[in-house]
Formats: structure tokens, sequence, C-alpha cells
């Protein structure tokens, strides 16, 4: 029987190096509520202002999420005013990225991960949740990134709400400040609005080309 050649040790660490690595970039999750048809009037349309309403120390982060939302609401009609200005309509940003915790559900399964402690919000105190499924094989999820937006009229009515967030490893293209703002609001405002309470999972990569 012919003998299958040797691997040197130098280039097996290599190839299971390169087996470990392969960076990991889940799909993003996205949860929606609209207001009822009767009370949602001037909802795509019309000028709108961009607001922070809590402080973001990264400078770089806001701008980018400025940006992609700036991006998506222009492409749905809106006007967006420059930022300080009064429009007829406020986008509200919020943004985090938190560590993704793990934690072993069974000794004989997978390691389950699970993102927790939001409040969610929405007006339901609904949170929203990560579930991921590691087996092994590529690197794992670190961190997931959130992108939560409030579209209200200028007296305070609010005529839309959504959340995505996605999961990503620390080599995943897609956890890059830029990349991963435009995917969460390319996500966000993918079918807009949406249905009502909705909650959808969108692979990355039907979000190439939209962005």
């Amino acid at each position: 029987m012919p003998r299958l050649p040797l691997i040197a040790p130098a280039a097996a660490a290599l190839i299971l190096s390169a087996c470990a690595t392969t960076p990991y970039t889940g799909p993003v999750e996205v949860t929606r509520f609209v207001a009822p048809p009767a009370e949602r009037e001037g909802l795509g349309s019309g000028t709108i202002a961009i607001t922070f309403p809590e402080p973001i120390a990264n400078e770089a982060a806001r701008r980018a999420f400025a940006a992609a939302v700036t991006s998506e609401l222009t492409r749905l009609g809106y006007t967006v005013v420059p930022e300080g200005a009064p429009g007829a309509q406020t986008a509200a940003i919020r943004t985090s990225r938190a560590p993704i915790v793990a934690a072993p559900v069974d000794r004989r399964g997978p390691v389950s991960v699970g993102v927790g402690g939001g409040t969610g919000g929405f007006g339901s105190g609904a949170g929203v949740g990560v579930g991921l499924n590691l087996g092994g094989g590529r690197e794992s999820p670190q961190a997931t990134t959130t992108l939560e937006l409030r579209i209200a009229r200028s007296g305070g009515t609010t005529l839309w709400e959504g959340r995505a967030q996605i999961a990503t490893g620390v080599k995943s293209p897609y956890a890059q400040v830029d990349a991963s703002a435009r995917t969460l609001a390319a996500a966000l405002f993918r079918d807009f609005p949406g249905g009502n309470g909705e909650t959808v999972t969108i692979d990355v990569r039907k979000l190439q080309g939209t962005q």
C-alpha cells in the first residue's frame, strides 16, 4: 500500500490555524414596530433630522452610523436636513457593541451563546436576543453590534421603531465600524416599513450591493 506523504509540523500548524480562524459573521436579526396605518401618515417622506439621544464617545462610529442611516433614509424618499436643523420628523439613533458570553448548555452538546441584558423597549418592554450554536471549525462570535432607530414626528408621536443586530468574530470584515454600520442600516430598512412586531433574520450576503 503506498504511503501518504508526511506533512511537516509547521505546515500542519498553518493548516490547522487557517481552519480555526475562518472569520465568523452571523446573520442580521431585525425587529420592527410600525404605527397603525391611520397614524403613520408621512412615514417615508418629507424632511427628517438625525439625532443621537445618547452621547457616543467613538466619533468614527458616530459618523459611520449617521452616514449609513442618512443614505438609507434618502433612498426611501426622505430629505435629511443638516444635523442640528429642524425637520418634520426625527430619526433617533442608538448604537452599541457588547461582548458575547458563552455558556455550556449541555456537556454532550455544543456551546450556546446568548446576548442578554437589553430590555429592548420599543414601547413593549420586549428584548431582542441572538441565539447562536457553536459547532467549531471557524472563529467564534465575539461581539454583537446593535443599531436602534426611532422615527417620530417633531411633536413626539412615534411612527416607526426598529432594531438590527449582528454577531461577529474579531476577524470578520463586518466587525469594522463602517461595514457594520452600512450592513445594519441596510438590514433595518430592507422592505421598509415591514410588519408591526415582526422579527426577521437576514443573511449578510443578501445585503451586498444594497449598501
